[in-house]
């Protein structure tokens, strides 16, 4: 089979990883990709935002299946787009991506299911968000409503911070339309995971879990990032918490698209934390997490061609997942998440791609080598019997190399592991 994929990310880029080790694909595309992913991919010029142009090429080279990486172009109807004209995609459609694209969508539909998520409200005018923070006092968690690249997080150790998101974001427009409208939560304390699932047809597949690491620096202090790291498995969420939040949360998630009239086909993410009452949703997105992305599909055993074939076809299909550990991190470019410089020379990645995987982002090439050009710029990942071995055989890689102009944390896996030196 071809497949296409849609995105340019370090997300796009596992995604499209995984497609090519699978016996059952020919050939891979990835439109418009970027400049790191060539070795894996054939290259299709074409924005992701293009939907009649993508169709088009779908439809002229035979793809048998496109697959969404991006939650922007779902927001905005590609697979209503594709479906329209009898392509097979896979991604929810445009009512259903609503659970991303809409925190207040996500949050009514959880109210109304009785599915455990943190108390919140809804606010439009930045008077009445203020009184409620007053009311409810600090810490507290502010969010834009829509699609903010990740960055529309802001957990507020104090009134005056949370009341200064507010402002930011409804009274100066942060986020554009995305931050016209803001929810507010009751801040949970507990350990954090992404549950991801494969889901079509109210088939639902869970994936081994992982955990990211949102804060740009050691220690999880500094802004929220898009993700700096993730590793899996997460040994300190027990299987029986995992087993709790499949039938407490995701389980009642799809069925609960499904009652209302937007039933759900892609990858279901559910950002989840473990409180003393147990799992509770902190977000969901229409999506692969990025970086989770990169360190759960490698631990992916199964044909990945054969098994979407399988999903979208209802047929039942036994997944298999590796035991081994896979620890990433992230290479972000200085000033990231706030402002960066593009075009500063990465080191020659020669020697570390034959020894770790890499999965490129924000790079593009030039006569001497990749430069950066976006503030995340490579994932790097090792994998190990454990995830002490992941995690210093991926450290061990990154300091051979001297990465002037960019950063990275050197304390991914932490919250498991002792920090490394």
């Amino acid at each position: 089979m071809k497949v296409l994929v849609i995105g340019s990310g370090g997300r796009e880029h596992a995604i499209v990883k995984q497609f090519k080790k699978a016996a059952s694909v020919e050939q891979v595309y990835v439109a418009p990709g970027n400049d790191g992913m060539k070795d894996d991919a054939i290259i299709v010029p074409i924005a992701q935002s293009s939907f009649d142009e993508l169709i088009n090429f779908a439809i002229t080279e035979g793809i048998a299946l496109t697959f969404v990486g991006p939650e922007q172009p779902l927001t905005e109807g590609i697979v209503d787009a594709f479906e329209e004209v009898g392509l097979r995609i896979f991604g929810p459609r445009q009512n259903a991506a609503k659970i991303e694209g809409s925190k207040a969508f996500a949050k009514e539909l959880m109210k109304k299911y009785t599915i455990p998520t943190a108390a919140y409200a809804t606010f439009s005018q930045v008077e009445e968000a203020v009184a409620y923070i007053k009311q409810q006092g600090a810490p507290i968690v502010v969010k834009a409503d829509g699609l903010a690249a990740g960055k529309g997080v802001i957990v507020a150790m104090s009134e005056q911070e949370a009341i200064e998101a507010v402002e930011d974001m409804i009274g100066n427009q942060r986020f554009g339309d995305s931050s016209s409208r803001v929810v507010i939560e009751e801040f949970l304390d507990g350990e954090e995971f992404s549950f991801m699932s494969f889901v079509h047809a109210g088939q639902i597949y869970p994936m081994v879990i992982a955990q990211d690491h949102k804060r740009a620096y050691e220690g999880d202090k500094g802004p929220n990032t898009g993700g700096m790291g993730a590793y899996s498995p997460v040994p300190q969420i027990s299987q029986q918490v995992i087993d709790e939040a499949f039938e407490t949360i995701v389980k009642p998630t799809v069925a609960a698209m499904d009652s209302e009239g937007t039933p759900f086909t892609g990858i279901l993410y559910a950002g989840l934390i473990l409180t003393a009452k147990g799992p509770k949703v902190i977000e969901f997105n229409a999506r692969f997490g990025d970086p989770e992305a990169q360190v759960v599909l490698q631990r992916m055993e199964s044909d990945f061609g054969l098994f979407m074939d399988a999903l979208m076809s209802n047929v039942k299909f036994d997944l298999k997942w590796s035991e081994q550990a896979v620890l990433g991190v992230v290479i972000a470019s200085e000033g990231y998440p706030v402002k960066v410089e593009n075009g500063h020379a990465l080191p020659d990645l020669t020697n570390l791609s034959t020894t770790h995987e890499l999965f490129h982002a924000g790079t593009k090439a030039s006569a001497e080598g990749f430069v950066g050009n976006g503030g995340r710029v490579l994932l790097v990942t090792s994998t190990g019997d454990n995830l002490k071995e992941a995690q210093e055989k991926v450290y061990a890689g990154l300091q051979q190399s001297s990465w002037e102009h960019f950063f990275f944390r050197k304390d991914i896996g932490w919250r498991t592991l002792t920090t490394v030196k």
